[in-house]
């Protein structure tokens, strides 16, 4: 199944990511992504995981992106989904955040919670590092929606 907007460049044009649904007794490992205006949904909470380099396949990548962002990989990741707008592609995989939030090292954004469902649903998380209320992005809370719905 592919979520594909219908005014869509060229999938050449578009930046390809892999991204992580960490799940831990019903809640879900998001990122309070960096306040730089130079990247999508600045300031916003989204999956951990980034742009696929030349050469990886998705899930090399989002295994060299969970190492670097959090100093952690499960053993286990499982290709979800892909999904498409125009200006990204987005391949979502999904396992098991195995060991305690206190052990993971944030290595990028400005911070890191499990979220529960009913933040998800809201749309919005409070950071207590930031000091603020801040939103889910659109396409992650999204794509999250759809996971929880087909895997409950």
């Amino acid at each position: 199944m592919s979520n594909v907007d219908a005014a869509t460049a060229p999938s050449h044009q578009r930046r390809a990511v892999a991204l992580a649904i960490l799940r831990q007794q019903g809640r879900f490992l998001m990122q309070l992504r960096d306040d730089d205006p130079n990247i999508l949904y600045p300031g916003h909470w989204g999956f951990f995981g980034g742009h696929i380099e030349p050469g990886e396949t998705a899930e090399i990548g989002v295994r060299r992106e969970l190492l670097e962002e959090i100093g952690y990989c499960p053993t286990g990741l499982n290709l979800y989904d892909s999904y498409e707008d125009h200006q990204v592609i987005r391949h979502i995989y999904y396992g098991e955040l195995d060991v305690e939030v206190s052990s993971l090292v944030l290595g990028e954004g400005l911070d890191l919670k499990l979220l529960a469902l009913e933040d998800i649903q809201r749309g919005e998380h409070f950071s207590e590092k930031v000091n603020q209320v801040r939103p889910i992005g659109k396409p992650h809370q999204q794509i999250l929606l759809n996971f929880i719905q087909q895997n409950s």
